[in-house]
Parts: structure tokens; sequence; C-alpha cells
């Protein structure tokens, strides 16, 4: 009897082990789990800011073509201009003899 309480004691000494161990490697997991979340929400945040940001900038180009464009239409207006005013060369006009 007592040689069976001594094999269930030493069993019992082992799990109380295996399960000390076990919970030591799930706070581990844990461990890494939560640093793994706070990197992830972390990542979240610094994508929306990016989304924002780059949002932003192609709004800015789009302004940027917009104003480019119509530069490019006033710059062929005034090209117009000028050569309107500008007067013709004469043609057939014999030169100056002194």
């Amino acid at each position: 009897m007592e040689e069976r309480m001594m094999e269930v004691e030493q069993k019992l000494k082992l799990v109380k082990r295996l399960l000390q161990e076990k919970v030591n490697q799930l706070k581990e997991q844990l461990c890494k789990n939560t640093k793994a979340d706070a990197t992830v929400k972390d990542l979240y945040v610094e994508n929306a800011q990016l989304l924002k940001a780059l949002e932003m900038t192609e709004q800015r180009q789009k302004t940027a073509e917009k104003k480019n464009y119509l530069l490019e239409e006033k710059i062929a207006s005034l090209s117009n201009i000028v050569r309107n005013l500008t007067p013709a060369p004469l043609t057939s006009t014999p030169p100056l003899r002194s």
C-alpha cells in the first residue's frame, strides 16, 4: 500500500511539473500574442495615416494637373494674341539701294 502511495505521489509530481511547464509555455505565448497585437494595432494606425496622406497627395496632384492645364490654355491663347499683333512680314519688297 505504501509503495502504491509513493507511486501515486511520483505520478502526481510528474503531472504537476508537466502542468507547470505548460503554464509557462502558455504565459510565453500570451506575452508574444500581446506584443503581436500591439504591433498590429500600431500598423493599423500607421496604415490609416498613410492612406490619408496618400489621399491628400492625390488631391494635390489633381489640383496641380488642373492648374497646369489651365496655364497651358492661357499660353496657347497668349501665343495666338501675340501672333495676331505681330505684323506679317512684307513679301516682295525690293531691297533699298543707296
